[in-house]
């Protein structure tokens, strides 16, 4: 059998939740550099252009990013919104406390958002509520169960509309990104990662499958460069 046939299980480094240190931020620097080289942030901020309200009325927008990272898909959600003259609110969630760590000190010039160290499948997350939710290269780290859990409870959280930008597992995506991190990657973390994260990666008939089991009938789900699915669900 391919090993694209089906979805990987396999765990990467990211995944452990006490992972910290040089190794993790040299990782996070060559992540964030990936996804905005290969247009990866466009594909986030045009999700969310897509859902904002067409009259805010004075009020701000909360958008929280769930598994935040290295914060930096924030700080460009925030130039973003800000060049629309929208008011708002960011808010970073991470469960590894050494993200949101590194996150502070990325975007210590970010005053307007706020981190915290949290786990999405707890109680104390789920009972609040936001604008928008955005996932960006974040739900592939999930089985297709706890996806369909978790998508059930995001659904009821967005007031406005949830944005996921996630991975298109495909040959060319995994053999590419192997050579390149192979080539040009100072971190043997994202070399372990990066290509894993692939395999770990949806085809459209699996994201069907995900949205018709966790009950979400209104979404668009579009590919995109590159190798990605940009998925909007609007709230309602």
């Amino acid at each position: 059998m391919s090993k694209f046939t089906k979805r990987s299980n396999g765990q990467e480094v990211m995944d452990n939740l006490t992972c910290s240190g040089k190794t993790v931020h040299q990782a996070l620097k060559e992540l964030d550099f990936i996804n905005h080289w290969l247009g990866g942030n466009k594909i986030t901020l045009n999700g969310i252009s897509k859902l904002l309200p067409k009259e805010i009325s004075g009020n701000s927008v909360s958008v929280v990013d769930i598994g935040c990272g290295s914060g930096s898909i924030l700080t460009k959600i925030r130039a973003s919104i800000k060049r629309n003259g929208i008011r708002f609110r960011l808010l970073g969630y991470d469960a590894n406390p050494n993200m949101i760590a590194y996150a502070e000190t990325n975007c210590e010039d970010s005053d307007e958002i706020i981190f915290r160290t949290e786990n999405i499948f707890q109680a104390s997350f789920r009972s609040q509520r936001f604008d928008i939710i955005n996932a960006t290269l974040f739900l592939h780290h999930f089985t297709t169960d706890e996806l369909i859990e978790l998508l059930k409870a995001l659904k009821k959280q967005a007031r406005v509309g949830i944005v996921i930008n996630d991975l298109h597992r495909h040959p060319l995506a995994y053999y590419s990104i192997k050579v390149l991190t192979s080539i040009f990657s100072k971190s043997t973390m994202v070399k372990f990662d990066a290509p894993l994260s692939v395999l770990r990666g949806f085809k459209k008939k699996e994201w069907i499958e995900i949205l018709d089991k966790a009950g979400i009938t209104n979404y668009s789900l579009t590919w995109r460069w590159a190798f990605r699915w940009q998925l909007i669900i609007p709230a309602g």
